[in-house]
């Protein structure tokens, strides 16, 4: 479960700053990236991004 808290994390992360550069920059990095090649994989993405903050929120409410 350690394995999957810190991938979780790390999503958390990426998302976190395309999040900042969003509100900062007005510069979505993910469709800059993925624009081109499929709308699918920026939802994907996305989709884990949002998955790992479901499982982080678990997190805390779980004992170690």
């Amino acid at each position: 479960m350690a394995t999957v808290k810190r991938v979780a994390l790390i999503l958390m992360i990426i998302g976190a700053l395309v999040w900042g550069m969003i509100g900062l920059f007005n510069f979505n990095l993910v469709a800059f990236i993925f624009d081109n090649i499929s709308e699918v994989i920026s939802r994907i993405i996305y989709s884990l991004v949002g998955v790992a903050g479901v499982i982080s929120l678990i997190g805390l409410f779980l004992p170690d």
